[in-house]
């Protein structure tokens, strides 16, 4: 699958991104392969891309902008069926118990990853959520 990754963080006039070539992403048993249809360009794919946010993964896929379809599953996943339209979030994951989440302020949350930052997001072919 072809895929813009952050290939040295820096101004985007000096191409910090390059485009390349990749496995197309297995899904996690709690995940879905999304097929990506569309990807927005938002200020925090810029930040990840320019170096403003610290290298959390060398060479990310940025994107959290994302509408795709269903292209697969994870055993664990109910309630999504292949080719069901869906979209991808900037906040990926969430322990879902500390005291961030449960009083609903999840993005405070210590454990929190992000697509585009922690996880490959959508400039790609194909992304997992």
């Amino acid at each position: 699958m072809h895929a813009w990754e952050v290939a040295r963080p820096g101004p985007i006039e000096g191409d910090p991104l390059r485009f390349v070539e990749k496995p197309v992403p297995a899904p996690g048993p709690d995940e879905l392969l999304v097929h990506v249809r569309a990807c927005g360009v938002c200020r925090t794919d810029l930040h990840v891309s320019e170096g403003d946010l610290p290298v959390r993964r060398s060479g990310v896929t940025p994107g959290h902008e994302v509408v795709g379809v269903v292209a697969g599953s994870g055993e664990d996943v109910r309630g999504f069926a292949l080719g069901d339209r869906v979209g991808v979030a900037w906040l990926r994951r969430t322990d879902g118990t500390c005291r961030y989440c449960v009083r609903g302020a999840e993005n405070l949350c210590p454990a929190s990853a992000y697509t585009g930052w922690d996880a490959d997001g959508g400039y790609a072919e194909y992304t997992t959520v």
